[in-house]
């Protein structure tokens, strides 16, 4: 069992993206950024830019850009466009039908998780990148007042 860390990724990506105000950004300065390998990040640019989320100019001193505005471009937007797995899974083998349990459970969880799935859809739709950048000038504010206060 793992976890997809593309979500977290591709909102880093496009916060990055949205901080630099239209100067485009190479999948080298995006990968040391995030501390993972340029191939990961152009993967994940193509996701993007097929969502329309991203666009790239091409040529010397080209890279990625928003294809957006960071105000229209909701988190369930990038969601969408990076990960198309469920919340959470079900079993991969069928239980077994001879209990009670294994009879019944995908049906029950099935309610659970497509309710939990809604949910945090629901939420991420109320977010958008601008707020998320937002949040992140945020907290670079409050940073840097803890370290003058203790310098």
């Amino acid at each position: 069992m793992n976890t997809s860390s593309r979500f977290a990724f591709a909102v880093h990506v496009l916060a990055l993206l949205s901080l630099q105000e239209g100067t485009p950004l190479s999948s080298d300065m995006i990968a040391g950024s995030v501390n993972t390998n340029p191939a990961l990040i152009r993967r994940l640019l193509i996701m993007l830019a097929e969502a329309g989320l991203t666009t790239s100019q091409l040529g010397a001193g080209g890279g990625a850009l928003l294809a957006r505005a960071p105000e229209q471009i909701s988190l369930l937007d990038v969601y969408r466009a990076v990960d198309d797995a469920q919340l959470f899974a079900l079993h991969r083998e069928e239980p077994n039908p001879a209990c009670m349990v294994g009879r019944n459970i995908q049906v029950v969880l099935r309610g659970i998780i497509d309710e939990a799935q809604q949910a945090m859809e629901a939420s991420l739709a109320r977010r958008t990148l601008a707020d998320a950048t937002a949040d992140l000038e945020r907290a670079e504010r409050a940073r840097e007042r803890k370290r003058r206060s203790h310098a």
